[in-house]
């Protein structure tokens, strides 16, 4: 069986793919790869910058064409590198050899042994994935958040005075308005963002087991660490200073963690519009053809919110994995951390698919106002916390109680109810002015 969309046993790859294909030059076999040749590319160069005594020959018009091995890399680039890992069995060591081969007979052609000099394949690794995902984060991912946070936003505004029942414990409590509770998620959003903005792309670039061992014996003259430190940099991350064969990825890890937290408070969002629509406090604009139930011809089912629901709990359980496992390797290294970082997309991908929905779904919704207000004008026993306060402030002796005794029966609480009550305190009239004129819609706070 041909490998397609419908043969695909990832969904991601499968039925998701058009939702997630911008991702596949970054977190695929073949962005692995030509991450890697990059990297190898610009360490050469590097090493040429620097320079290294044998390299100062190689004339820095030669880097257009060096750079270009990996800005016009092709599949058929990378399939020749995957044919030569047949013969060599390691993928690093493939992408050199690669390299090499592509530029026999050019200008640098006697300087080829300086390709992955004193390098062990982690330094490229540990280089081209942190790149990668940031470059990802940078372009694809992190501004998709933002779109959600803004159009949240919108929402926010549109609906500031909109005033609502509000329920801890699910049942009903003092009114809120819909606006800041929307704002609410726009709000935790950005303080995530923020945190992971702040959290560093971490690299290791040290030699075989990180302490440039190999340079230093070649070249004990050269400031091997300023070096390091400088190429880092220069893409656009920080050395790991003290590290084993690979990096501890301890700020990837912190890296996952973020989006492991932007996505719960997604879920949380996801959740309460689901349940908003289930109160019908909102309803779903009809798309034409769509099919909500293939019994019940009347449905109208919050799909987007639970698509993007159950993608996020897929992504978070693979973030989780991830940056716990990640940290943690046997002694100076294992493998471990090689093979689950071959799925590193995995959960951004889930991610992606689960903004798209969220998106869409929100553009789906229309607010059913009059649906909110016969909720609130249906609980009148809220506004008893606001009397009662009022009461303490004038010293009305057991304010709580009293409005405990009156809210608290099998009896209806309506707006007459209330009224009744007012008017049978013993408080002046301004005082039970202040009182009538407090209501289920006016009673929402600043």
């Amino acid at each position: 069986m041909n490998l397609s969309a419908l043969t695909a046993i990832s969904p991601v790859d499968g039925r998701y793919r058009r939702q997630v294909e911008a991702l596949a030059p970054y977190f695929s076999e073949f962005g692995l790869i030509r991450y890697r040749v990059r990297i190898e590319i610009e360490y050469f160069i590097a090493l040429c910058e620097w320079p290294v005594p044998q390299l100062a020959g190689v004339e820095s018009a030669r880097f257009p064409a060096l750079r270009a091995l990996y800005g016009q890399f092709s599949e058929a680039d990378a399939l020749r590198i995957k044919e030569i890992e047949k013969t060599t069995n390691h993928d690093v060591k493939a992408v050199e050899y690669f390299i090499k081969e592509k530029l026999n007979g050019s200008p640098v052609e006697p300087f080829l042994e300086f390709i992955h000099f004193g390098l062990t394949s982690q330094d490229v690794n540990n280089t081209a994935i942190p790149l990668s995902l940031r470059e990802a984060m940078d372009v694809e991912i992190v501004p998709l958040y933002r779109q959600v946070q803004v159009r949240l936003q919108q929402l926010a505004e549109q609906w500031a005075n909109v005033s609502m029942l509000a329920r801890t414990h699910g049942q009903p409590a003092s009114p809120t308005r819909l606006g800041k509770e929307i704002q609410v998620f726009v709000e935790r959003i950005e303080k995530q963002l923020l945190l992971l903005d702040a959290v560093p792309t971490a690299a290791k670039f040290g030699g075989a087991t990180g302490n440039f061992n190999a340079h230093a014996v070649a070249y004990p003259n050269e400031d091997w660490k300023k070096f390091g430190d400088n190429f880092v940099q220069r893409l656009g991350m920080v050395r790991s200073q003290f590290t084993t064969q690979i990096e501890h990825y301890d700020m990837l890890a912190a890296t996952l963690d973020a989006f492991k937290r932007l996505n719960t408070i997604l879920i949380d969002f996801d959740r309460d519009v689901w349940t908003y629509v289930s109160m019908n406090y909102f309803k779903q604009k009809l798309k034409a053809g769509e099919v909500g139930s293939s019994a019940m011809p009347h449905k109208v089912n919050p799909i987007d919110f639970e698509n993007s629901e159950g993608n996020l709990g897929i992504a978070n359980a693979l973030f989780e994995h991830l940056s716990a496992k990640l940290p943690i390797s046997r002694l100076q290294r294992d493998l471990t951390d090689s093979t689950v970082l071959r799925s590193l997309g995995v959960p951004f991908a889930h991610s992606v698919i689960a903004l798209k929905s969220l998106l869409k779904g929100i553009d789906k919704l229309e607010l059913n106002e009059a649906a909110i207000r016969a909720d609130l004008e249906d609980n009148w026993a809220v506004v008893a916390e606001g009397i009662q306060t009022i009461l303490r402030r004038e010293g009305y002796p057991q304010p709580y109680e009293a409005l405990k005794a009156l809210t608290r029966t099998n009896e209806k609480i309506t707006e007459q109810t209330i009224q009744t009550f007012i008017d049978g305190l013993d408080v002046s009239d301004s005082v039970k002015q202040e009182l009538r004129a407090i209501t289920p819609f006016s009673y929402t706070g600043v």
